[in-house]
Order: C-alpha cells, then sequence, then structure tokens
C-alpha cells in the first residue's frame, strides 16, 4: 500500500458527508494512509467519514473546523498533531459558492467565498507547513477548478478564488521545495456532485456536449489524481495543476 504509514488531513467534507472530500479521505485510507476529516457545517458528517476510514482499518479523525478561521485551523491541527506525533498529507479541499453577476454581488458573498476557498488554504498551509519543514517531508494538494483557467459568467468570486489557489499553489511550492516537500494543486472539471444535481438536465445534457469523454466526472475520479500527488510517485512534481476535465477545456 503505497501510503502505509502515512497521516492525513483531509478538509471540505460536504454536510451529507459525500462528494470529493468523501472520496479523497476514502482513497488515502484505501491506499494504507490515517485520515483526519473536518468539515465546517457537520460535524456528524465528518465523523460519520472517520468512522469509514475506521472500518478501512485505519485510523480515523472527524472533526468541523471553519478553515476560514485560525484558532480553528490551529485546534484541528494540534488534535491531529497530539493524536499521532506528526503529519504527512494535507488536501485542501474546503471551498462553497455564492453565484451571481458581477454588478449585483454583495461584498459579503464575494468576502465569504475568498475566505473559504482561498484564505483557508493560506491558514491551513502556513499552520501544517511548520511541521512539515521541521521533518523535511510532507505532501500538500490544493483543490482548485477549471473555473480558475476558463471564464463562467455569474463566478468572478469563485473563478478568483479558485485562479488564485493556482498562483498561491506555484508560489508556496518554490519556498519549499528545497524542505522536501510537494505542493500541487488539482482542478476538476464538472463532476457529479451535490453542486452538478441542482442543474437541470438540459444543462447538464449542454456541458456534457463540451467534454470531449462525453460524461461529467466522478468523485472517484479527482479522488486518484489527489492519490497519485500524495503517493511517492509525484516525489519530483511540485507547484503544478492537474486538470481532472475529460478534456472539457482543451
Amino acid at each position: 500500500m503505497i501510503l502505509e504509514g502515512k497521516r492525513a488531513i483531509v478538509t471540505g467534507i460536504s454536510k451529507g458527508g459525500g462528494g470529493i472530500g468523501r472520496a479523497i479521505a476514502l482513497a488515502l485510507a484505501e491506499a494504507g494512509a490515517d485520515v483526519a476529516v473536518a468539515g465546517h457545517s457537520s460535524l456528524a458528517a465528518a465523523e460519520a467519514v472517520a468512522a469509514e476510514i475506521t472500518a478501512l482499518g485505519r485510523r480515523g479523525i472527524g472533526a468541523q473546523c471553519n478553515v476560514a478561521e485560525a484558532a480553528d485551523v490551529e485546534k484541528f491541527l494540534a488534535q491531529v498533531l497530539t493524536s499521532w506525533g506528526g503529519l504527512d498529507i494535507v488536501v485542501n479541499n474546503a471551498g462553497t459558492t455564492r453565484d451571481g453577476l458581477l454588478l449585483r454581488m454583495s461584498e459579503e458573498d464575494w468576502d465569504m467565498v475568498l475566505d473559504s476557498n482561498l484564505k483557508g488554504t493560506f491558514l491551513m498551509t502556513r499552520a501544517v507547513l511548520k511541521p512539515m519543514v521541521k521533518q523535511r517531508r510532507g505532501k500538500i494538494v490544493n483543490i482548485t477548478s477549471v473555473m480558475g483557467l476558463i471564464a463562467n459568467p455569474g463566478q468572478a468570486n469563485y473563478s478568483a478564488s479558485k485562479a488564485g489557489l493556482i498562483g498561491f499553489t506555484r508560489t508556496a511550492a518554490k519556498e519549499v521545495a528545497s524542505r522536501n516537500i510537494q505542493i500541487n494543486a488539482v482542478a476538476p472539471g464538472f463532476i457529479e456532485t451535490a453542486m452538478t444535481e441542482k442543474m437541470t438536465e438540459e444543462l447538464k445534457a449542454t456541458v456534457q456536449k463540451d467534454i470531449p469523454a462525453g460524461r461529467l466526472g466522478t468523485p472517484e475520479d479527482v479522488a486518484q489524481a489527489v492519490l497519485f500527488l500524495c503517493s511517492p510517485a509525484s516525489d519530483y512534481i511540485t507547484g503544478q495543476t492537474l486538470t481532472v476535465d475529460g478534456g472539457m477545456i482543451l
């Protein structure tokens, strides 16, 4: 198992407990890692995913954490370090949307999305780099989006946050590469989650026509890309953004 003995954090467990966060956490556990998961809106959902990790024979921790609050981040990290004595992998998956045309977008909606998607990744990364630099190893994967690479009307705040993540990933990776820490990003396209379930069938069909692979992605598609970037197979890869979109933005 490629992650045997590794200790990981995955943020962004959704209220329903499904989606990309859960798929990533289970993929890491199946590969041998102990995984601590955190969600903003539901402790129960995080604990349910932690129970699934435990059922796979790995150690699981479920916690509630608002990654946009430094105190929450430090508390969650302290819980993990106290329990496991160290940390090897972090997947910054927490994020949200508040869509609307720019002319009508409120300052509150702008701040909420930037705080969750970009500031949250900054706070978590800054915190976990301390133990990683000390042990001179670590893997960090930031979940961005193809909307950080292309334009999508109605998502100025979301696109800005996700484009910011790509720039953040590149700079952070360069700062710590000499410490044997790799920081990369994964940019999903349209993935079958609770978010895309809100789309009409007509809209889904329109979107699917623009995807060369002919289908929407699954959370497991994203999880396998993350697993690669968390594994020893990616030890000489850093500062990169891996697009998982079925060829949508080609």
